[in-house]
């Protein structure tokens, strides 16, 4: 299996500079491929432009300007244009699905932050020292950076990545690994709900309460947000600004990785199915609705209060906790399995009676047809239970 390792790098003033000249390389070499595909298609006949093509021009651009594309590794400017390669190719999957296309677009050096070593030892270099701390990673045109090793690195390393955020430089490492050995059985099971009120309820009727970080950091932002939108453009208080606001952003990240680290169950149960919630539907914004008798005006939506209903899921960070729970599920030998959500909420767990009028509210569940009563989202949780359950016993062996 692939793990990836994310390490904080301390390098001096120097090498921050030159690791700033790195990514700006980078992002002109990407942006000059854009280019050049846009005005093939658009001038030599629709022609298309492949990433082979590109690549074999890349000996000719190092030899043109020896001072900044010549001087770092060369596969990682491969890796950089099949970076391009990628987004066309998931442009041209998006129209071929009927979805919204996405060209790609130039990226700005302030929006270039990334680049990629596909092999250790070609064009960088990592000391797998497995008892010191504090280590060295060397890069072509750069030097050897320090790098902050909180945790030993277990395998072989394959890819090497430099990602920029904010003032902070971190690096990537991939390392193939072994099958890790499974944690001894629990000897439990239990599904979960997740909602907005309360983060996760299982099926035993444990509540997890919603952290609600962004909420918290709400004014915060709000103030940032505003002392950034007076700020003259190009000026460094607008930089400085900039910074603000992307640093209370990173926090709020933080602290949602931190959650779903520390919330999930693989420890203590063997087996655990979800409902597979499509996140991106239920954070949507309403369709217009045009008054059939004023043109050009629309009627209520209810926008503002479907808009407040998306930062809250937004905030809950659900897709973020099941890629989490899904990734230490693997690690730890664990099932867990997604179900149909529908109807989880409004079927009676004791007499199976589906109806909306079961959930008079939010949180009561009161069955019309047997009288059973119980917290909604609990038995939410027992019907996905059960789902997942009859599901892995029809899946075959």
């Amino acid at each position: 299996m692939i793990r990836a390792y994310k390490f904080l790098m301390r390098p001096t003033v120097g090498q921050a500079i030159a690791l700033d000249e790195m990514l700006r390389d980078h992002c002109s070499l990407y942006n000059g491929a854009l280019q050049e595909r846009r005005d093939a298609y658009r001038h030599v006949s629709r022609t298309s432009v492949r990433y082979g093509q590109q690549s074999v021009q890349l000996k000719e651009i190092r030899a043109f300007d020896p001072d900044r594309q010549g001087r770092w590794s060369f596969s990682s400017q491969q890796a950089t244009l099949r970076r391009l390669d990628k987004a066309f190719a998931a442009f041209f999957r998006r129209i071929k699905a009927g979805d919204k296309p996405g060209y790609p677009r130039f990226r700005g050096v302030g929006r270039f932050d990334t680049v990629d070593f596909p092999k250790d030892g070609d064009g960088c270099r990592w000391d797998s020292t497995p008892h010191e701390r504090v280590t060295r990673v060397r890069f072509q045109g750069v030097g050897h950076v320090r790098v902050h090793q909180h945790r030993a690195v277990v395998g072989k390393v394959k890819t090497v990545s430099v990602k920029r955020e904010g003032k902070r430089w971190y690096m990537v490492l991939t390392a193939e690994q072994a099958e890790p050995e499974p944690l001894p059985a629990a000897g439990s099971v239990v599904g979960i709900d997740m909602g907005t009120a309360s983060f996760l309820t299982t099926s035993d009727g444990e509540h997890i309460a919603n952290p609600r970080h962004g909420r918290k950091a709400a004014k915060r932002l709000q103030a940032a947000q505003q002392a950034l939108s007076r700020c003259k453009r190009g000026s460094k208080r607008r930089r400085k600004a900039v910074e603000r606001v992307a640093t209370l952003h990173r926090k709020v990240r933080r602290q949602r990785l931190d959650h779903a680290h520390k919330t999930a169950l693989v420890r203590e149960h063997d087996f655990i199915p979800y409902e597979d919630l499509k996140i991106r539907n239920m954070s949507a914004a309403p369709a217009p609705k045009p008054d059939p008798d004023r043109p050009g005006a629309y009627l209520p939506n209810g926008a503002a209060a479907k808009a407040g209903l998306n930062r809250s899921i937004a905030d809950a960070g659900w897709g973020v906790f099941l890629t989490i729970l899904n990734a230490k599920a693997e690690s730890a030998g664990r099932e867990v399995i997604a179900v149909d959500p529908r109807n989880t909420s409004r079927t009676c767990p004791e007499c199976g009676h589906t109806a909306k009028e079961n959930r008079p509210t939010q949180e009561t569940f009161h069955c019309v047809a047997c009288g059973h009563q119980a917290h909604a989202d609990t038995v939410a949780a027992l019907n996905v239970l059960r789902a997942g359950l009859a599901r892995r016993k029809a899946q075959p062996a």
